[in-house]
């Protein structure tokens, strides 16, 4: 990224969130993703003449769920219009979206970027229908069109211009991914094009009230290329200008392989468009009944548990952070100490630890882990009674990976339980000091390194098995 310290970067960000319904916006198809191309293509999607739309009421529920939790005003009137554009994969020749009248508009997100806490304005959210799919691949020279994400319902989140940099621009799509997999308004799937961004980029001279000439990078479907698309364009429109040249209003598409913007359009404005109301579809109308219902139900939310997280369960700001990620990490996390009925902290570091690592490795969700909640409680609560140590507790851990057992049937049938018995210890201790006098000597002359040496010739000894407090509290009272 540059460097350059003249110049500030504007940023904002136009979310397509695939709502979770499973039909499609304006009919009865299905939304479900990997099915043969062409099958999901109804004759609405088709855009065959005499077919009328008509309306999904669960995307729009989803759509006010979505404003209410970023404190937005939920329009109580609001209305369908044509976006008129002509591609092969959008049969009709428009586009059914919200245009004057969203159905969400002004709101806002609270991000953490460095350790200070930034607001980001929401302008809108608009609901709309998806176009198709051209494909490319495998057709030798010519193009193919799969119509089944034609007519899947998006709400469209566009932000203010309120970003200087691409970490916060990261913070801000991190935070609002975050918000609709809570809310069960959008799976959240970047690899299949639930959840893709538009960002909008321009610099101008520190200080400078007035807006730099913008550019836009079209569907980048993820949080990595998002950073490095946008700190590109920065640098772009920065030489350029300083070269003397002009940036031109335009849309970009982000090369991930050349890591690089390329020129892909001229920026469209709004009247290319010729956006008019739908005559097919009537006005939607939000009742203060159902803002009501959808408000007293709405989910606890990630700001709000965390902060019930570091009160209830003691947990420092990044445990609680990792925590409260996911709904499903944070119900996971609240089952395990229920479960487990022992220090709530070493729940947390177990599972943001040992268990977090493995499910890295195995590109797995926590809603996918082999060990479900009720036996990894019931790994930590030995672990909290003493009756298996740290290391063996991750051996304990390899076995509940890779089978069905509980935890206690697995330290029972390996014979891993903890060694506790001090005349146990203090016995072996003695012939270990004996066969090693003088090592001991050392210890007792000033070389504390030799306390470890014994510790370790202590748990060898006894095959990791030994309480380690009582194997350090006996040492070193036989070694003063």
């Amino acid at each position: 990224m540059t460097t350059n310290t003249q110049w500030e970067a504007v940023i904002g960000l136009e979310i397509h969130t695939q709502l979770a319904t499973k039909t499609k916006i304006f009919s009865g198809a299905s939304t479900t993703y990997g099915a043969e191309p062409n099958t999901q293509a109804c004759i609405i999607s088709l855009g065959m003449p005499g077919v009328l739309p008509v309306l999904n009421e669960d995307a729009v529920r989803k759509a006010v769920i979505f404003g209410t939790a970023i404190n937005a005003e939920i329009a109580p009137y609001s209305i369908f219009a044509r976006k008129n554009y002509f591609y092969p994969d959008l049969p009709k020749g428009y586009q059914i979206s919200q245009f004057e009248l969203p159905i969400v508009g002004k709101g806002f997100l609270d991000i953490e970027v460095d350790g200070e806490t930034k607001r980001i304005g929401v302008t809108r959210a608009h609901l709309e229908e998806d176009a198709g799919k051209s494909l490319h691949e495998n057709f030798h020279g010519s193009t193919g069109i799969d119509l089944n994400r034609a007519g899947t319902p998006l709400l469209e989140i566009v932000s203010e211009p309120d970003m200087r940099s691409a970490k916060e621009a990261v913070a801000y799509m991190k935070k609002l991914h975050e918000l609709v997999r809570y809310l069960e308004i959008c799976d959240g799937n970047m690899q299949e094009g639930s959840f893709r961004c538009d960002a909008n980029v321009s610099v101008r001279p520190k200080g400078q009230a007035e807006f730099g000439t913008r550019a836009e990078i079209k569907n980048i479907n993820s949080f990595k290329f998002v950073e490095k698309a946008i700190n590109h364009e920065i640098e772009r429109q920065i030489e350029l200008i300083e070269d003397g040249g002009k940036v031109v209003q335009e849309t970009r598409l982000y090369d991930s392989v050349k890591d690089e913007t390329r020129s892909m359009r001229s920026k469209e404005e709004a009247n290319d468009y010729r956006y008019f109301p739908d005559p097919d579809l009537l006005p939607v109308f939000v009742s203060e009944e159902l803002k009501n219902e959808i408000r007293s139900n709405l989910p606890e939310l990630p700001e709000a548990k965390k902060v019930r997280f570091k009160t209830d369960y003691k947990l420092n700001d990044e445990a609680a952070t990792i925590l409260t990620s996911s709904r499903d990490l944070a119900s996971y996390f609240e089952n395990v100490v229920k479960a487990a009925n022992c220090d709530s902290v070493l729940c947390a570091n177990w599972i943001t630890g040992e268990l977090s690592a493995a499910l890295n490795r195995a590109d797995l969700e926590i809603t996918m882990s082999p060990i479900n909640a009720e036996r990894f409680a019931g790994l930590v609560a030995r672990l909290s009674d003493d009756t298996i140590s740290g290391k063996i507790a991750k051996q304990v851990f390899e076995f509940l990976w890779n089978g069905t057992e509980s935890a206690d049937e697995i330290i029972e049938a390996k014979g891993l339980k903890q060694i506790t018995d001090t005349g146990a210890i203090e016995a072996i201790i003695d012939t270990i000091l004996a066969a090693n006098e003088k090592q001991a000597q050392q210890y007792r002359d000033g070389n504390e390194k030799m306390f470890g040496f014994f510790v370790g010739q202590v748990m060898k000894a006894m095959q990791g098995k030994g309480n380690p407090a009582e194997i350090n509290k006996i040492l070193k009272a036989k070694l003063t």
